[in-house]
């Protein structure tokens, strides 16, 4: 199997879009910390949010969403 193929199988389950969902809740508070932070601290910060945007393009999030709206707070 490919990556992309296990990615697929994963959209099915509900505890995977509340593992996103989770991802994009530390992306939210990675970009509200940035408000406060240091200079010193962006670049870790801003590391932080582009792996975490990765995390759900790869995935496809909007899609996921979709599939489970009721576990990732769309309902």
């Amino acid at each position: 199997m490919t990556l992309e193929n296990d990615l697929q199988q994963l959209a099915n389950y509900e505890a995977f879009a509340n593992f996103l969902a989770v991802v994009e809740s530390l992306r939210e508070e990675c970009i509200a910390e940035m408000h406060q932070a240091t200079s010193e601290n962006i670049q870790q910060l801003s590391g932080r949010i582009l792996t975490y945007d990765q995390l759900l393009q790869m995935c496809d999030w909007k899609k996921i969403q979709m599939m489970h709206p009721t576990k990732v707070g769309l309902v």
